[in-house]
């Protein structure tokens, strides 16, 4: 329940060609982390190329956030995504809500974030394919640093 169908270094190494061979034509995306450094406003050139691309070759894209509203929403503006800000992760509402916007079953979405306990289990218990990123920077809040400390004992050498 617990591990990641994929590991990858940051979204942007995901390529596009893998996940339609894997039948993936929608993706749920994190913020804090995997699109985003902790709290920062500005999103890297990579990550906004990648969405592009992503966008020009069909996918359907959600981002799914724990953080706060006025953010995610800017964040997901910039991208041209939907979002459900304070999803509550890893709770299911918000991947079943980010699931009914994709208008896509199950088996054609993967959760894509990079965090063990919110994103993947999240993931998993809805029954969707997840990619594990590194996280961008060592950054982030007191619970999630928590948290850091038993993914790495149970992702040990599986990296």
């Amino acid at each position: 329940m617990l591990g990641p169908d994929r590991f990858a270094p940051r979204l942007h190494d995901v390529a596009h060609e893998e996940l339609e061979a894997a039948g993936i034509r929608g993706l749920i995306v994190d913020l804090d982390n995997t699109l985003v450094g902790f709290r920062e406003t500005a999103l890297a050139r990579e990550q906004v190329d990648w969405v592009a691309r992503a966008h020009e070759r069909g996918f359907r894209i959600v981002m799914l956030s724990n953080n706060f509203s006025e953010r995610v929403r800017s964040l997901a503006a910039q991208l041209n995504v939907a979002c459900f800000p304070n999803a509550l992760k890893p709770l299911p509402f918000g991947f079943l809500r980010a699931k009914q916007c994709l208008q896509l079953r199950r088996r054609e979405i993967a959760v894509v974030g990079d965090q063990l306990f919110t994103d993947v289990l999240g993931g998993k218990l809805c029954g969707l394919y997840t990619i594990l990123t590194e996280p961008i920077e060592l950054k982030d809040f007191a619970i999630t640093r928590f948290f850091r400390f038993f993914e790495r004992l149970m992702l040990r050498g599986r990296r």
